[in-house]
């Protein structure tokens, strides 16, 4: 329980922090998907070698977790290094130039923050993987996509069952568009290098789950929805919605302005790692009609 509040409260500190500016573009190309991609995996990439160089085995031992674990995350570090170098190597063979790493802070703290913030990220790329596909247009860029997306998968399912988390808690997984992947990664980046290609993604208002918010939390339970900084509101006469996105299509409930954000009941049908945005439409969630989000909840199956 402690592991996944403990992330989510990170992720809220992260989306305080200033992103680097960046211009929404209308046509996205492969070329700005594989950077996006490496964006995403340079970010992982320095999280573990950063965690695993500031934690030890023996802190790792001391956290309650064995030699054979420790040797897996360090696997887990070796993957994301391999996926900088090959999606590196498929930019420049597209005669493309590759984004280099930003300056990171991921705010963890120990052992069990690490962990909960790994397991996070390993769902948000996941997510981000899933969303892209769809973009995808050469063939051999997707199958390439479908493999990291498949390894992905397993690095957040081993996480999540050693943080003693259904490792597969839904059928589906749910796809994140680049924006919204975007608006939950660039709370960790400080800078990037201003010589960096630009990408075509844009930030959404900060949304997340109160500090307080016993998870994983039931279908059912009454939630509250933070928007830290700003205040949310609709047209006269309009309802805000929140959205919990899924592959099958999201689920819309409304929202209850409260001090500080709005309070939702969560719906049915949702377990794990799930996302939701704030927007007025109640028949489909685009990047047009998102007006704040993703927030990272966890629900209990």
């Amino acid at each position: 329980m402690f592991f996944t509040q403990a992330a989510i409260a990170l992720f809220a500190v992260g989306l305080v922090a200033a992103a680097p500016a960046v211009e929404k573009r209308t046509a996205i190309t492969d070329v700005d998907i594989l950077n996006y991609a490496l964006t995403l995996e340079h970010l992982e990439d320095t999280f573990y070698r950063q965690g695993l160089a500031n934690f030890t085995q023996d802190d790792f031992a001391k956290a309650g977790y064995d030699a054979t674990f420790y040797g897996n995350v360090q696997k887990l570090s070796i993957d994301e290094g391999t996926h900088v170098s090959f999606l590196t190597s498929a930019l420049k063979a597209a005669g493309a130039t590759p984004v280099s790493p930003c300056s990171y802070s991921f705010g963890v703290t120990d052992v069990a923050s690490f962990l909960a913030t790994a397991s996070i990220l390993e769902g948000v790329g996941v997510s981000a993987y899933l969303g892209a596909a769809a973009d995808i247009m050469s063939k051999t860029y997707l199958t390439a996509a479908g493999s990291i997306l498949t390894v992905e998968a397993r690095h957040s399912s081993y996480l999540r069952a050693n943080l003693k988390k259904a490792p597969f808690p839904q059928p589906f997984d749910a796809p994140l568009t680049l924006d919204e992947v975007y608006s939950l990664a660039s709370g960790f980046i400080n800078s990037c290098p201003s010589n960096n290609p630009p990408l075509p993604v844009k930030s959404f208002p900060k949304l997340q789950l109160a500090p307080a918010t016993a998870v994983p939390a039931a279908p059912g339970t009454t939630v509250i929805l933070l928007t830290p900084g700003y205040t949310l509101k609709a047209d006269e006469g309009a309802q805000i919605y929140a959205a919990f996105i899924a592959v099958t299509g999201p689920t819309f409930v409304p929202a209850k302005f409260v001090n500080g954000g709005f309070s939702v009941t969560l719906p049915k049908g949702f377990a794990g790692q799930t996302y939701v945005v704030l927007t007025t439409c109640n028949e489909s969630v685009s990047d047009d009609t998102t007006a704040a989000g993703p927030a990272i909840l966890e629900i209990s199956n």
